[in-house]
């Protein structure tokens, strides 16, 4: 059995998913920080943050947005869009927008927890993340409209540079965007997403093994 740092939890290091569920764990332990809409124009929008393994190695994906959509063409991110009407919760929402942006069928995802609040900086969203677990190798059937491509990304890629605080200028529309960044492959991930994943990061850090380091 292995104790989790600052949650009271203690999980069974020999279970082929205690990574997810030490993950629960420790987004269960915890009230996320919530944003209320405080400035003019505020809308709210939900994504998910789809934890993988592949041979052994814990990844997230994201997708590059089309340069057809309205807002954010071209960046990375993760799925996600959005509150609609008919949407039962922020939870109901980036399932739907997941399944409606990769075909990733919301009956397939094993919701870990809810990550803190963050901001878009242009396009006045709050954005309610939800971590969740989902298979690999998928059929994946991404939306050409909204979807320019598929990113897997290693979570030791976010671990290593995260560890320095890693901010960086990033020129876009014009202007210059400080803040964190975190690169892999030649592909830069910034804005909120970076953010998403920087506080995902501060949050598991020494409470949980780094992928590919002994339980």
């Amino acid at each position: 059995m292995v104790y989790l740092k600052g949650t009271g939890f203690f999980m069974d290091s020999t279970s082929a998913d205690s990574f997810a569920r030490r993950i629960s764990a420790l987004l269960r332990s915890r009230e996320p920080a919530r944003i209320r809409d405080g400035r003019p124009g505020d809308r709210h929008a939900a994504v998910l943050v789809p934890l993988l393994e592949e041979k052994g190695v814990h990844k997230v994906l994201f997708i590059r947005r089309s340069d057809r959509v309205e807002y954010h063409k071209g960046q990375i991110s993760f799925p996600g869009g959005g509150v609609e009407a008919g949407d039962r919760d922020t939870r109901a929402t980036a399932l739907r927008e997941a399944e409606e942006e990769i075909g990733l069928s919301r009956g397939v995802v094993e919701i870990l927890g809810r990550l803190d609040d963050a901001r878009t900086v242009s396009s006045h969203y709050i954005v309610h993340p939800w971590v969740g677990r989902i298979p690999y190798p998928y059929d994946f059937r991404p939306d050409p409209w909204e979807v320019a491509g598929l990113l897997v990304v290693p979570l030791s890629v976010f671990w290593t540079q995260g560890s320095h605080e890693h901010v960086r200028d990033v020129p876009y529309d014009g202007g210059v965007y400080r803040g964190p960044a975190f690169e892999y492959e030649g592909n830069v991930i910034w804005g909120a997403t970076a953010r998403i994943m920087a506080g995902f990061m501060r949050l598991t850090a020494g409470k949980i093994p780094l992928p590919g380091t002994p339980i």
